[in-house]
């Protein structure tokens, strides 16, 4: 996939989950990128042929970044019993809100300058995204806090976690679980999954949801 130099979609997914890729298949990969300017990065996960790790090695990548995938059976789910916050408003961003829901989810990651400029751009795709419900937290007036659900085939992706700094630490993104749990199992949804820094306080409120690792993914970068 190529959505722009910068965006973390640039990349490959899945590679030798199914089969193996030969020598020309990557060279006509990484054509494809280099083409475009673009770094050449594969996501990979430990599910895929265990091959894979020597071929990239003699090729010259090095891995980069390591994430977690997270899965919860619906059916396993069980509501938060202590109360949220009551100021604290959770709905789906209507049309005349997806610009400002974009700015939140940006505003979340100020600390990070260069991350916050991407991710403004990418957010707006994200909330107009067919099959996407960008959901969002209020308190007394002020949108605090983004997440989105983007449902296919039965699976409800949780993404789009982010929570303005001065906000954090008031359950904002555990109301946001909570409700784009409740959505996932109206629309239909067996299964949800989630994908965090191992380690991270996204993970952390995704295990107390229920939420359990199936395994950890590694980015892989081609050097030069």
């Amino acid at each position: 996939m190529f959505d722009g130099v910068q965006s973390p979609c640039t990349q490959t997914f899945g590679l030798g989950l199914f089969q193996m890729p030969t020598a020309q298949e990557m060279d006509r990969i990484e054509r494809f990128f280099r083409k475009r300017q673009a770094p050449v990065l594969h996501e990979v996960s430990p599910l895929g042929d265990a091959s894979l790790v020597g071929m990239l090695t003699q090729r010259g990548y090095r891995p980069v970044e390591l994430s977690n995938v997270l899965f919860l059976l619906l059916s396993e789910w069980v509501p938060a019993q202590s109360p949220r916050n009551e100021g604290m408003k959770t709905k789906i961003a209507g049309e005349e809100d997806r610009d400002l829901w974009a700015k939140t989810s940006a505003d979340g990651w100020r600390e990070f300058t260069e991350v916050a400029s991407m991710l403004s751009g990418l957010a707006r795709v994200i909330a107009s995204t067919e099959g996407t419900a960008p959901f969002c937290v209020d308190l007394d007036g002020r949108m605090i806090a983004t997440g989105a659900l983007a449902i296919h085939g039965g699976v409800a992706l949780f993404a789009g976690a982010s929570t303005v700094p001065e906000y954090r630490r008031r359950g904002a993104q555990r109301a946001l679980l909570e409700s784009r749990f409740e959505y996932a199992k109206e629309q239909g949804c067996d299964l949800a999954m989630i994908v965090t820094a191992p380690g991270s306080a996204s993970q952390r409120n995704a295990e107390r949801a229920g939420f359990r690792v199936a395994y950890t993914r590694t980015k892989w970068l081609k050097d030069g």
